[in-house]
């Protein structure tokens, strides 16, 4: 019985003037040596580790509240707070402070506090003796009750005195039973008066006040005080909205009569703080320091009372998820779940912790599965207000989860894929829940939040899942409103006209927009698994259908989409984009754009700019073999001449390399001679087309003759090397090579609107030639489409 009678929660108030729980443990009072008196020590009740030793100061104001708190200060800006689980346990150490300090244990504080210097309290000493006699309870006498009342409220000292003397007289009481009188004859000024009185009176700031004030039968009368604000032409009418207009719904009923007292209460003493009294000014922003912490333990007993209520909570869980229960109801119960969430926000973590995991055993993932799909547009609002709470607790408990599904139900109502399809089927015009929705996926499926254990790692498992089950949902509208007209194309065979499907519709563009942001937060964060998924599906090229869009901020996310996955610099994504030619839908963008200067034609500059500067060489040899035509009239920019330099560079940097194999090519041993002669037949076999069989007989013809004349086979390799690395499609610009003794001259030959730049073979390794081969065999690169209009 002791133990549960000495249950304490200790709590400390932070820099916000918010309490953080410290921890639950037992509290006792003993004669500590080192302290040199009697301290008050708690430990907690999990390991026994000392939570609390605090000396019981003879001069330290100790004040009780709510029959269950001890609250003081151990030095400036230093609160503490003992909550007790029992009355009986409270009562029991307040008399050994008050016996420790010599007070009288009725009292609900045992010391005055000296918050101001020396010299105001002296000066305050005449004014303090007539502070404790209050005028008589009176109508004539409101006016001057009032302005007793706001002439101490700038000095803590007189604020302590009159709220001593409000107690010990029941003053309270008697002045709302004033308040009726004046609202039965209508007495405004009076009625003005008692708004005067009570708003001085709640910023005492004592909770043994609001004790006296928040209770059943005098609660009421405090709000119709408050009514009167001489501020206003006609009263307002708070008494009416709490009485008729608020309704208290039960859709569990309570039967537990203190709880039900303790909600109404904290709403209507929430009522008070945030819609009666006015916004408190800079100098009074402490006085109601002690109402908010009033509110927060009423918040955290409820939640305890109704945490610790299993048949309760289980029976609120059973009718949420039973197919037989009323639309209506089932609104009620997410609603009451929804507002218990946001109760537990009072909770410290600790707390919160076994809030969440309490609501986990029950079965609160399983049940937003079933309501988050139902028709009902409130009851998916609110269940998704609840799944917040869940993702920004715990997100992986939500990934174990859903990983957890695929074993137990089909794809379609995986818990991610109802809350994607959610956000795909928003019906509000302005997609707020989708907006939400894809706030709490990009939490679900952002890495950094991942745990990473000894046995499993949570990132490579959940992403796995997700690409597996849940990503073709979030990209089948992209997929399926950039789909290609199949009629259009089978009406012009033989033509590379295509025609895209892209959407007019504004809440469409917004949904795609969301996609694919979410789709570049993925190609950021998650390399490999987007990557696959990017190179399976094609995806760059079917975003980029969207560039036709009329909507402006849905092109720019299909650029911005593009400019993630250049700014990888990864050269599989390069080589993609090289082989799909999926420049072109942007440059005829720029294109199309014309001279207009808006932050289209800027982002498209940019991605140039960046390819640029990064000298990303494969990117920059493609753009200038195959659209530099097109772009070198845009003179505004130096980029696109820029890329041109870039591009000339590279060639002469090649061609002096190669100069310097040819000078070094009679010191190579055996061995290289060899690899660079096998290099060459690779290479040949590579690129020589059918078309060129002239010029490869020419080009043997001439190496059979200088190897009769004894030339080096080295040099005979790099000149080849050279030569098979630069043979371009038919190109009216270039002319076959029939000199077998110029090898620089034929190397200096490659400005051709290649798919592969002639230059890679030149630095590449082996290996990389053998994939680029394969590359080449599987696909050759489409021909240019016509520009598409916009």
């Amino acid at each position: 019985m002791s133990d549960t009678r000495r249950r304490v929660k200790v709590y400390t108030l932070n820099e916000d003037r918010q309490w953080d729980d410290r921890g639950t443990g037992h509290v006792s009072s003993t004669f500590v040596e080192r302290l040199k008196g009697i301290s008050l020590l708690v430990r907690a009740e999990s390991d026994g580790s000392l939570l609390l030793e605090s000396k019981i100061s003879p001069n330290t104001a100790y004040q009780k509240q709510q029959d269950t708190l001890i609250v003081w200060s151990e030095a400036d800006n230093y609160d503490l707070a003992l909550s007790f689980q029992e009355k009986a346990g409270c009562d029991e150490i307040w008399e050994k402070i008050c016996q420790v300090q010599g007070k009288d244990p009725a009292l609900d504080i045992t010391q005055d506090p000296i918050d101001e210097s020396e010299e105001e309290r002296f000066e305050e000493i005449p004014e303090t003796s007539h502070l404790v006699e209050l005028p008589p309870c009176e109508l004539s006498r409101l006016e001057e009750i009032a302005d007793l009342v706001t002439s101490v409220l700038s000095s803590p000292i007189r604020r302590e005195k009159l709220a001593l003397a409000l107690m010990s007289e029941g003053y309270i009481k008697k002045l709302l039973g004033l308040f009726r009188v004046c609202e039965d004859l209508d007495n405004r000024e009076g009625l003005h008066h008692l708004y005067e009185i009570v708003r001085g009176v709640l910023f005492l700031n004592k909770a043994a006040l609001f004790e006296v004030m928040f209770s059943d039968d005098s609660i009421m009368d405090v709000v119709g005080c408050l009514e009167y604000d001489p501020a206003l032409v006609q009263p307002k009418r708070h008494r009416e909205f709490l009485t008729k207009t608020a309704k208290f719904k039960e859709v569990i009923p309570i039967t537990d009569s203190e709880l039900r007292q303790k909600i109404h209460q904290t709403y209507r003493v929430q009522y008070i703080q945030d819609i009666i009294l006015p916004t408190p000014s800079v100098f009074e922003e402490n006085f109601l320091s002690t109402l908010t912490s009033f509110i927060f333990f009423n918040k955290v007993e409820i939640v305890s009372m109704l945490q610790e209520d299993e048949k309760f909570l289980t029976e609120v869980f059973a009718q949420l998820t039973d197919e037989a229960t009323e639309d209506s109801k089932r609104r009620e119960l997410v609603n009451f779940v929804k507002e218990f969430c946001a109760f537990s926000q009072t909770l410290q973590p600790q707390n919160r912790d076994a809030f969440f995991k309490t609501l986990a055993n029950l079965g609160i993932l399983p049940a937003l599965e079933i309501v988050m799909g139902m028709d009902d547009l409130q009851v998916r609002a609110a269940a998704t207000d609840i799944f917040s709470y869940l993702v920004e607790f715990s997100p992986s408990m939500v990934r174990e989860f859903v990983m957890q599904e695929p074993q137990q139900t089909d794809d379609d109502v995986l818990l991610i894929n109802v809350v994607i399809k959610q956000m795909i089927c928003d019906s509000d015009p302005e997609l707020g829940g989708a907006v939400q929705l894809m706030g709490l996926l990009r939490t679900l499926i952002d890495p950094e939040n991942m745990l990473a254990s000894t046995n499993k790692t949570e990132k490579t498992e959940f992403l796995s899942f997700f690409y597996k089950y849940c990503m073709h949902v979030l990209t089948a509208p992209l997929l399926a409103n950039t789909a290609h007209d199949k009629i259009s194309k089978d009406l012009q065979e033989g033509s590379a006209k295509i025609t895209p499907v892209c959407p007019d519709n504004f809440q469409t563009a917004q949904l795609l927009a969301l996609i694919l942001e979410l789709l570049t937060f993925c190609v950021e964060h998650h390399t490999y698994h987007i990557k696959t998924y990017i190179m399976n599906k094609d995806l760059l090229r079917r975003v980029l259908v969207l560039m036709n869009s009329k909507h402006t901020f849905l092109a720019l996310c299909a650029l911005r989409f593009m400019r993630r996955i250049i700014g990888l610099k990864d050269e599989y994504y390069n080589r993609y984009i090289i082989k799909g030619n999926l420049f072109e839908p942007v440059i005829n963008a720029l294109l199309d754009n014309g001279t207009r200067y808006n932050l289209l034609n800027s982002a498209i500059i940019e991605l140039f700019e960046f390819i640029k500067v990064e000298d990303v060489k494969s990117l920059i040899a493609h753009i200038v073999d195959n659209f530099y035509k097109a772009l070198e009239s845009i003179e505004y920019v130096q980029t696109f001449k820029g890329l041109k330099g870039r591009y000339e560079q590279e060639k002469d940097r090649q061609s002096q390399r190669l100069n310097r194999y040819r000078r070094d090519a009679r010191s190579l041993d055996e061995d290289e001679e060899l690899w660079f002669n096998d290099d060459d037949d690779d290479d040949e076999g590579e690129a020589v087309e059918k078309s060129r069989m002239e010029d490869d007989f020419s080009d043997s013809y001439g190496k059979y003759m200088e190897a009769k004349k004894g030339a080096a086979n080295g040099a005979n390799g790099a000149n080849n090397n050279g030569k098979a690395a630069v043979i371009p499609p038919a190109s009216p610009s270039v002319t076959p090579n029939n000199s077998s003794t110029s090898s620089v001259k034929t190397v200096a030959l490659p400005a051709t609107p290649v798919v592969k730049t002639a230059l890679v073979g030149l630095v590449d390794y082996p290996d990389d030639e053998d994939e680029e081969e394969e590359e080449e065999e599987e696909e050759q690169s489409p021909r240019k489409r016509p520009r598409l209009s916009s």
